[in-house]
């Protein structure tokens, strides 16, 4: 029996195995990979210390500060399938079968990218359809392409694919941008970015690769095409919190509700932080305070500390 399951490496999740080593806690971090969502940033210039790096680079700066604690069992590669409540605690069973037991879990899970729900946007996947401008970027060469989203991952997607694309829709829902202001700002005044707002993506064009989009004018009420080769989507993300099915209060978009003062959830003994909970801002540092906060309060939990 382990004190402690965390679920997720990401900032979240390194950052309370990170202080669950250093407060002796046995603990067992389960994670599909180390990378995070910001894996696919290639300028991070807002995580506190580090004027700026790489989503690659501060993943494997994380991984590496905390491989250095041997006292946490790190599986790799497995994800978190089931989560289910026993005498003794808690057990999960991963997707590849294994199960493990805690007194305690640490749920950082995070996020996965949301997809739009149109026609031809499963179809033409991996065909000019893609979520990670870094990966993609440079297979869109002297390439017409749009971004779909106008918040932060939104705009930096658009900014990677400056470096290549020939031109650059950035279409969003709704009438304001809801990204970083600074950002917009470089992109608007770029001759090779063009801003339509507010539409709705109806479908995605072609048959063996994309060829256009379709959109409704949110102003006008009419449908419109733009011919291009690539679309990049960027319209937010979903929680990774299905394995623990009914046992915690989650909200209506299944983020998990948690006590901002120790990021306990509502079941006794399981703990969550990052963008998998119902915090109002997705950041890394804020994901990695949370989950410090919730390590510091596990161990409070684990020694009865009042």
């Amino acid at each position: 029996m382990n004190d402690l399951i965390i679920v997720g490496g990401g900032p979240a999740g390194v950052a309370g195995g990170v202080y669950a080593a250093r407060k002796k806690i046995k603990t067992v971090l389960i994670a599909d990979n180390f990378f995070g969502q910001s894996v696919t940033s290639g300028d991070i210039q807002n995580w506190i210390g580090t004027k700026s790096i790489s989503g690659m680079e501060l993943a494997q700066n994380m991984e590496e500060h905390l491989r250095a604690y041997p006292e946490i069992e790190i599986v790799e590669g497995e994800v978190a399938e089931r989560a289910e409540k026993i005498s003794e605690g808690f057990r999960i069973t991963t997707n590849k079968g294994k199960t493990f037991e805690a007194k305690t879990i640490l749920v950082c899970s995070g996020s996965r990218r949301r997809k739009i729900g149109v026609p031809g946007e499963d179809k033409l996947n991996g065909k000019g359809v893609a979520y990670c401008s870094i990966c993609d970027a440079p297979m869109f060469k002297d390439k017409v392409v749009v971004v779909i989203g106008g918040g932060n991952a939104g705009l930096e997607s658009a900014r990677d694919l400056l470096q290549y694309a020939s031109k650059v829709y950035l279409l969003e829902f709704l009438d304001v941008i809801k990204g970083d202001a600074v950002t917009f700002e470089k992109l608007k005044n770029d001759p090779k970015v063009e801003v339509i707002m507010p539409a709705a993506v109806q479908e995605i064009l072609g048959s063996e690769f994309v060829s256009g989009l379709k959109y409704l004018d949110r102003k006008t009420n009419e449908s419109k095409e733009l011919a291009l080769e690539g679309v990049f989507v960027e319209i937010g993300a979903v929680p990774n919190s299905e394995f623990l099915g009914d046992l915690v209060n989650k909200n209506k978009f299944n983020e998990i509700e948690t006590d901002c003062l120790t990021q306990r959830s509502s079941l006794e003994g399981i703990w969550a932080a990052g963008d998998v909970t119902s915090a109002l801002y997705k950041q890394n540092n804020i994901a990695a305070g949370d989950a410090c906060k919730a390590a510091l309060n596990i161990y409070d939990y684990l020694n009865n500390i009042k």
